[in-house]
């Protein structure tokens, strides 16, 4: 049996490691950088993530893979700090102290929102499929919860789209987050960066017999309604089976007929700057209600330690809803600029002279956008094409919210279901 993959994200790599160690025949088709949305820049000596990641202490599944790969000493629980910018000023909320304190929530709200909380934890994710994220906070903790807490989350996330958001997103993203000490929660993060994982999947592959090809796949043969093989280029390579974790919308202009049904999908600008000072003190992630042209700003080294890259490395992020943003078709040097006059409106005193360099990384799918009844739309990994299978962020491991663990759940158990139809097939013979 020969496999080809599309795509070298972590559901294709995960994919190609699983069958590998099977003995199969494996090719994985990419045509950017091998990692995906997990692909790293190469700086100074270090390795920094293009999109900035983290692990749960939930993640079984990528818990294993990094154990059976040998990198557990790699990874550390690392202190995730958050707070928030308001009416000009940045309120940590870590601790109980701090969130008592923040002042755009009574006393009142703050018990409703730590009601909501609860009930979040308790709740099944998929009953509240249909419900908007917000007419469930309303609902749960009122207008003014929703207001000055909620509703900058949700706007700085899905922009325009905000209000279509399903509450089981919400209480998925509660959920996850629920592993709090005293000083913050603790997330996972590999010394070295996630490039590590990346860089171990890819050589079991290769060692195994497996092909990495750095290469678009331009078409998919298909006859008599059976994977045939692919194009990339004017090359056909004849193959048994496909496994594409390409977004719905690339899989069905290279199979040249509407195969699946469409997904929304949101794009994200985010810039990765090096500095020379702290930009903030002691804060991870600092979500922002103010009319900036990004809604949050992460200090990579308020995170993993400094000394692992000698510069403070800090991500500015912004997601839009179609390529007629301007932070799609703006040259990179314009998104830097309108980023920049957001930093300096942020922090006070903020000088570009403190910065070493920039990079920017952009992407039209880099994530679905989980709207009221999007359950319905997760997709099969089976298709109605004999040999052709899907795995991606649109695979139920990915529902109601993407993660890196659930995109290598999507990836071996796309596999599993190639396994059990091969099986099957013998067992006809």
């Amino acid at each position: 049996m020969t496999v080809a993959v599309i795509g070298a994200g972590l559901s294709g790599l995960c994919a190609g490691y699983e069958l590998s160690k099977k003995g199969i025949d494996v090719a994985i088709f990419e045509k950017s950088g091998i990692g995906g949305l997990v692909s790293s820049y190469h700086v100074n000596g270090y390795h920094i993530e293009k999109y900035y990641h983290h692990l749960f202490r939930s993640d079984e599944t990528i818990l294993k893979l990094i154990s059976d790969l040998g990198l557990s000493s790699k990874l550390e629980w690392l202190k995730g700090t958050t707070g928030y910018y308001n009416n000009g000023k940045i309120y940590p909320l870590n601790t109980a102290s701090e969130i008592l304190q923040y002042p755009y929530l009574s006393l009142f709200g703050k018990a409703k929102l730590a009601l909501l909380v609860l009930r979040s934890k308790r709740k099944n994710i998929e009953d509240l499929d249909n419900i908007t994220a917000k007419d469930f906070i309303l609902n749960t903790a009122g207008k003014s919860v929703y207001e000055n807490f909620f509703e900058p989350l949700l706007k700085s996330k899905f922009g325009d789209e905000k209000d279509t958001v399903s509450a089981s997103w919400l209480l998925s993203r509660i959920k996850i987050r629920s592993d709090r000490s005293p000083g913050g929660e603790r997330l996972g993060y590999l010394k070295g960066g996630f490039y590590l994982l990346v860089e171990a999947m890819l050589k079991e592959i290769e060692d195994r017999g497996g092909e990495i090809k750095k290469t678009p796949v331009n078409k998919l043969i298909i006859k008599n309604n059976k994977v045939n093989g692919i194009k990339t280029g004017n090359k056909f390579i004849s193959c048994d089976n496909i496994i594409s974790t390409a977004s719905p919308i690339v899989l069905n202009k290279i199979t040249a007929t509407p195969l699946i049904k469409r997904i929304k999908y949101q794009g994200t600008a985010c810039a990765t700057f090096a500095l020379k000072e702290r930009l903030m003190e002691n804060l991870y992630w600092l979500n922002i209600k103010a009319d900036l042209p990004f809604g949050a700003v992460i200090e990579h080294t308020n995170f993993a330690p400094f000394d692992d890259y000698g510069e403070h490395l800090v991500y500015v992020t912004s997601y839009f809803n179609d390529l007629n943003n301007p932070l799609w078709k703006m040259s990179e040097e314009q998104v830097i600029k309108l980023y920049l006059s957001g930093l300096k409106k942020l922090f006070q005193g903020f000088s570009e002279s403190v910065i070493k360099w920039w990079k920017l990384a952009r992407n039209v799918d880099t994530a679905p956008i989980f709207e009221t009844g999007f359950r319905n739309k997760v997709l099969p990994y089976k298709t109605k094409i004999r040999g052709l299978y899907l795995a991606g962020m649109f695979s139920l491991p990915n529902y109601p919210e993407r993660s890196m663990n659930g995109s290598i759940n999507a990836g071996s158990e796309c596999v599993r279901n190639i396994l059990e139809d091969e099986f099957a097939e013998r067992k006809k013979c």
